[in-house]
């Protein structure tokens, strides 16, 4: 019973169409489409975005034309069709809008045409409401979600064994189906967005009113449109789980029982990838608003190759035996970005170059002295992967720090061999939307803060200031302000503050 249970799990996970076994069922037509000749290449099942005419002329020469419930109706009436979500409905008619007349079985009766439609297609209905980039920032890749769901899991009931359950062979299916459950990715990334979209206008009225009644119009249960939307991205969770729990139950002398332990496998590594693709879409929001803020940049930017920072911290480099620089390095994957902090503000950094990762190679130094570079502690060098040619040398404050360094060398090339083997990917319009963000950000804080606030200074300073003869402070800055820059308050000294104490009670 525990192993019926399980698998009927999978079953239940979304609309499975009862009962067909015609090999004509298939989803080569997307829901995009709708013209008459598309629809006479195969598919007889009902597209949402297929219109009236169409159906009509694919009806009369003869077709037959499928839609399939998304909802329970339930209803009295002998006129009206009832059926559950999942079941297939063969239409006959469909000379009105909003009642069909079509067939389950034997029986044949009208039922609401709203009843294989969902948000999306109402959405659509109103273009006054939602724009295009509105419904795609909102629902994401759902339609294309729903498309290869309905496949998995057509194929997933071609498996399963209602009579036997425990003689079930379901291994295959997501191992088949591995690559394809990638498109969840996208949908749970875009997730956050989609919620702060929709938060946004559930606040005016007319929206919480309008996703109210499609639900009502749908009869689905009392959840929220979010709770809807949040769908996708439990199912692609629980998959592990509910395979962890089948291969628990599954003996070893299964059948199966090699599948369902590759199936978990597989699941596991799809949904860490899911994971990791959208911890690194975090992560470049984070690198771009990093970058906005040092000065002087210069190049491309960092995530034209890069989407993670490994470590960072501050080095010494050897220029030669008595000439050293302070700097600032950022190890990311693919390149190291050094800086140099502002000479006023220590918190400021000005970009001073970077060096490619993927042609350079850390080498460990030992303590001592050496011939061209003197007396050297905590120090490596980055050479040239291909000639050998030293490029710098680099000293560390503490051993275990020139530890890490090294480590994080290693850790970057482990990183860049990973996310080619599993296949991650930062689109081009994803990197130009968090540099975007990034500066938007920026030029709000800079507008909302005043000088002793913001990270950036003026825009308008020609001459650095250690090459000028005295330090010069810009003119925006109120005068208390100015005074308190160039001249810190000293606190005053024990016996000063005693005399002039003591000469207020002198009258």
């Amino acid at each position: 019973m525990i192993l019926y249970g399980i698998i009927s799990n999978f079953i239940q996970c979304g609309h499975i169409i009862d009962g067909s076994s015609d090999p004509m069922l298939d989803d080569s037509v997307s829901e995009e489409d709708g013209s008459f000749e598309e629809l006479t290449e195969g598919t007889p099942y009902l597209q949402p975005e297929v219109e009236l005419f169409t159906l009509n002329q694919y009806i009369q020469s003869g077709h037959a034309v499928y839609a399939e419930a998304l909802w329970d109706h339930v209803t009295m009436e002998e006129q009206e069709l009832a059926f559950k979500a999942g079941d297939v409905i063969r239409v006959l008619d469909v000379q009105e809008q909003d009642w069909w007349w079509g067939a389950v079985g034997d029986r044949k009766a009208w039922f609401p045409s709203s009843f294989v439609r969902g948000y999306i297609r109402q959405c659509r209905k109103h273009p006054g409401m939602f724009t295009d980039a509105q419904l795609k920032t909102i629902f994401s890749n759902i339609e294309d979600i729903y498309r290869f769901q309905r496949k998995f899991l057509k194929d997933l009931e071609k498996k399963y064994n209602p009579e036997n359950p425990h003689l079930s062979e379901i291994g295959s299916c997501f191992l088949q189906q591995e690559d394809g459950f990638s498109i969840y990715s996208e949908y749970c990334n875009t997730h956050p967005v989609a919620c702060a979209e929709l938060q946004r206008l559930m606040k005016q009225g007319r929206y919480k009113h309008f996703f109210e009644a499609c639900r009502l119009l749908q009869q689905m249960i009392d959840i929220s449109i979010a709770g809807f939307l949040l769908t996708p991205v439990q199912k692609i969770c629980k998959y592990p789980l509910q395979l962890g729990e089948l291969l628990k139950y599954t003996p070893k002398d299964h059948s199966d029982y090699a599948g369902v332990c590759a199936a978990h496998k597989a699941m596991k590594n799809v949904a860490s990838l899911i994971n990791e693709r959208k911890r690194r879409l975090e992560s470049i929001d984070t690198i771009a608003h990093w970058q906005v803020a040092i000065l002087h940049w210069a190049g491309e930017d960092v995530l034209t190759r890069s989407s993670e920072l490994i470590h960072s911290g501050e080095l010494t480099r050897i220029v030669r035996p008595g000439k050293t620089q302070q700097r600032s390095y950022f190890l990311f994957d693919h390149q190291l970005v050094f800086c140099k902090k502002d000479v006023l503000r220590r918190d400021l950094l000005h970009y001073r170059g970077r060096m490619d990762t993927d042609l350079l190679e850390p080498i460990d130094l030992p303590d001592g002295r050496h011939a061209e570079l003197g007396l050297l502690k905590n120090a490596f060098l980055l050479r040239h992967a291909e000639n050998l040619n030293v490029l710098c040398v680099l000293c560390c404050k503490k051993s275990q720090d020139k530890q890490r360094w090294l480590q994080a060398f290693a850790r970057e090339r482990r990183r860049v061999q990973e996310d080619q083997e599993m296949g991650i990917e930062i689109t081009e319009a994803q990197r130009k939307q968090a540099v975007q963000n990034a500066r938007k950000t920026k030029q709000g804080n800079m507008k909302k803060m005043n000088y002793s606030d913001h990270p950036v200074p003026p825009h308008h300073q020609p001459l650095h200031p250690l090459h000028q003869r005295h330090v010069t402070v810009p003119t925006n800055i109120p005068q208390q302000q100015v005074f308190s820059l160039a001249e810190p308050k000293k606190k005053p000294s024990h016996l000063l503050y005693s005399l002039a104490r003591s000469a207020l009670f002198r009258k």
